[in-house]
């Protein structure tokens, strides 16, 4: 079988300014939260310190940005991602808790219709905090291009809107990474043979997902760790 996965190694927003208009059927992705922290130096402490007690793998960037300044990059690289998809295309891009208010005006402003929430439960085995509820949820934000489209209204396929999956730490490849199974949950509305986008494409679950499914995945990574671990994990050559 044809790989027809792509990474790229770079910031996301000149290599999307480079792309023709309507490329993808779909933008899947999850971005920096800039989260992680109920104070300013919480929130800047390495992504190592912030999501886990061991460093098991390579750190990331562009996760210390204030509210301000991380809605008005996700507004930039939305409505980047919008120009890219096609009519009645999708997005769905993950949050966490915090994120969530800044995410979904985000999109809104890039000029995406909004049309729900996707829950991922990650099981009572989840970061526990104490004397509070537990950390066990995160969301993926749905909206599309417009109209949703005749070509992709499926009456026989009615995706739960909450997937529970436990992540298994042998599983990881990525310090914040999602699993395959999920990714693979947000794509059972797409059209065969989809073209999608992942503009931080980590250590490459939305690729994985795609080549599971015979779609077609464009993947672009900041981090050149993350890079060479996409690349080997979906056993793609590295760029020179």
């Amino acid at each position: 079988m044809t790989n027809t996965q792509t990474m790229i190694q770079g910031d996301c927003l000149p290599f999307m300014k480079a792309m023709p208009d309507a490329s993808f059927d779909a933008v899947i992705t999850d971005p920096p939260y800039a989260s992680g922290g109920l104070t300013t130096a919480d929130r800047k402490a390495s992504p190592v310190r912030k999501y886990i007690s061991r460093d098991r793998h390579p750190s990331f960037d562009s996760d210390t940005r204030d509210q301000r300044s991380h809605f008005m990059w996700s507004v930039m690289w939305m409505a980047e991602a919008l120009r890219l998809t096609r009519e009645g295309g999708w997005l769905m891009v993950c949050s966490d808790w915090r994120q969530l208010p800044t995410t979904s005006d985000a999109l809104q402003v890039a000029g995406w219709t909004w049309r729900s929430i996707v829950v991922w439960d990650k099981t009572e085995a989840a970061r526990p905090h104490q004397g509070m509820f537990r950390n066990q949820v995160e969301f993926v934000l749905v909206a599309t291009r417009g109209s949703i489209g005749k070509e992709q209204y499926r009456p026989r396929v009615f995706p739960a809107g909450v997937f529970r999956h436990y992540l298994k730490p042998a599983d990881k490849h990525h310090l914040t990474g999602k699993p395959v199974p999920l990714m693979a949950h947000l794509m059972t509305v797409l059209p065969a043979q989809s073209r999608i986008l992942d503009p931080f494409a980590g250590s490459g679950s939305t690729l994985a997902a795609a080549q599971n499914l015979g779609h077609a995945a464009t993947g672009i990574e900041l981090s050149p760790e993350y890079y060479r671990i996409a690349c080997n994990r979906l056993g793609l050559a590295l760029a020179s």
